[in-house]
């Protein structure tokens, strides 16, 4: 037996013979829904916000909406005055944040456990009593108008991204970007963010999630106390607006000063949430890890290693997006690569996936990447809470986390194959290159966003 399946056999038995994280969920009359997860090997507990809405809930118009009212949410109520939220966390040693990405917008603490109380106390407050001043709103809009400058604009890899993601989802998806079109944020109101905020806002719109040092009917009893008396709005319900199926390989060009060119492609590929097979979504995982696993994973022995064409290369996909997803390369050429000549590298192992089923003790080594991955997670009680309110979030429901594993440790060669041949085709892949124009004297070159920027964090 092979020393990676001897491997994946024995984060198997781990996992197995760890048992699994118990769930209390309960609901409160006004539809807030709570989860629960037990782990006191710290005094320590962290709460989680979730909100139902994200830039791919936002119509023309309007992008940025949500990253903005998640920067005004620290902006003060009619009974915290700006920046109170903060100071109260701060004065009791916890950290505090929130994100904004294209499924959800979230809000967390990591306090002591005897500040539990606290966190509900201030997230209540802020759920329904933000006062959205308008001063406060004018002095926020030049501030996320420098952070996309800082974040994008300035940076050529990153409008390469942003670009590429608007052309393959051309009518809906994830066509916005989080931080939202610089025309529409020089053009939105404080009037825009008040009616987003009362449209989004609600106890069931919402997810609480607490993991940590905590018993369940101490949360409950805590949430109904500060979170019972909101009261719930009529929503229409959320639309999963995908894009249009692709039927042709798209193009563009992005020219910009930069030092060297950078090559991006995406097929469009399905999630969990989306009616395919269940299996075709881990099949997709596999996949991304059999190429972009580590260093002894296709990409980088291949392509950075042995034939020296790439001096960053990279894969990646999400299977618990709530919309349809992309497969994706990232790659910057070598000094002296074309980027024609990469792309076909690129293309030739898509290729060789198609027409020669991965080993069984590469696959083996994938399954014990992701597999350790996941088991390993669970030290971290902020981690446990994210998979948490993900899952919920996007609709898939908390319940299926417990299928991660085993549908990993399903997928067969067979089926990573299949998956290369249905999805890795032309009529679904848009390509971006980034064509460097010559920098400015003393232009220095801005850090790449590269693939990331899925979140924009206060």
């Amino acid at each position: 037996m092979s020393r990676w399946i001897m491997l994946c056999a024995g984060l198997l038995c781990l996992q197995a013979s760890q048992a699994a994280p118990v769930v209390s969920e309960e609901h409160l009359p006004n539809g807030l829904r709570i989860l629960v997860q037990e782990d006191h090997r710290a005094p320590v507990v962290t709460t989680q916000v979730w909100y139902k809405v994200g830039s791919s809930d936002e119509p023309g118009g309007l992008t940025g909406i949500s990253h903005m009212l998640e920067h005004m949410m620290f902006k003060g109520t009619s009974r915290l005055p700006p920046g109170k939220f903060s100071e109260i966390i701060a004065e009791r040693g916890g950290q505090e944040n929130a994100f904004t990405s294209r499924d959800y917008t979230a809000y967390f603490q990591t306090l002591a456990k005897e500040h539990l109380e606290v966190s509900f106390r201030l997230e209540a407050d802020r759920m329904r009593n933000l006062l959205l001043r308008e001063q406060d709103f004018v002095k926020e809009v030049e501030v996320v108008k420098e952070e996309r400058r800082m974040r994008t604009d300035d940076d050529p890899n990153a409008r390469l991204y942003e670009q590429f993601q608007a052309m393959a989802y051309l009518n809906g998806g994830y066509h916005h970007p989080i931080i939202g079109w610089m025309d529409d944020i020089e053009r939105m109101k404080a009037s825009d963010l008040r009616d987003w905020y009362r449209a989004h806002y609600a106890p069931n719109n919402a997810t609480l999630v607490v993991v940590g040092d905590v018993r369940p009917a101490e949360v409950k009893a805590l949430a109904s106390r500060y979170f019972g008396p909101l009261k719930p709005f009529e929503f229409a319900g959320r639309e999963r607006r995908n894009a249009l199926a692709q039927a042709g390989e798209r193009r563009m060009v992005l020219r910009a000063p930069a030092k060297l060119p950078s090559l991006l492609m995406g097929y469009r590929a399905p999630v969990l949430m989306d009616d395919v097979p269940a299996w075709e979504p881990y099949a997709l995982e596999v996949l991304a890890g059999v190429l972009d696993g580590g260093q002894s994973a296709r990409l980088q022995q291949r392509l950075v290693r042995e034939s020296r064409l790439a001096g960053e290369v990279g894969a990646g996909y999400s299977a618990d997006s709530r919309l349809s997803e992309l497969f994706m390369f990232s790659a910057v050429p070598s000094e002296g690569v074309a980027v024609d000549q990469l792309e076909q590298a690129l293309r030739q192992e898509v290729a060789r996936l198609r027409d020669e089923p991965v080993a069984a003790d590469e696959l083996a080594r994938v399954k014990a990447q992701v597999i350790a991955a996941e088991v390993y997670g669970r030290d971290s009680v902020f981690y446990q809470a994210m998979r948490l309110g993900a899952y919920e979030t996007v609709g898939l429901g908390w319940k299926r986390l417990d299928e991660l594993v085993p549908g990993i440790e399903a997928v067969t060669a067979e089926q990573v194959q299949a998956v290369v041949r249905k999805y890795l085709v032309d009529d679904r892949l848009t390509v971006a290159v980034l064509d460097p124009s010559p920098l400015e004297p003393g232009q220095g070159m801005p850090r790449s966003q590269g693939m990331g920027g899925a979140q924009h964090v206060r």
